[in-house]
């Protein structure tokens, strides 16, 4: 049987450390309930961070959308300015 490590990091505030970590280790402790898990550990360092919450992919799709959006309405805005102009 073959085993996977499974990475995953966190940016948090300096001040939400301590409260983060201890809900981790309780979903840690749900989650071996559940699944056998070998080994591991949570560790804690300072970072520095441009205090900027990068942006998922959903995000991103939700902000092109918009500009879609905005686009297409400056578009029509445009093309019935046009008309008024012609008329």
């Amino acid at each position: 049987m073959g085993y996977r490590k499974i990475n995953l990091e966190l940016i948090v505030f300096a001040d939400d450390t301590d409260a983060v970590v201890e809900e981790l280790k309780a979903e840690l402790d749900r989650l071996e309930e559940r699944h056998q898990i070998f080994g591991g550990g949570i560790e804690s360092v300072p970072v520095q961070h441009r205090n900027t919450r990068k942006k998922t992919a959903i995000m991103h799709t939700s902000a092109a959308g918009e500009k879609a959006v905005h686009a297409v309405k400056a578009a029509g805005d445009k093309v019935a300015n046009a008309l008024r102009e012609i008329i």
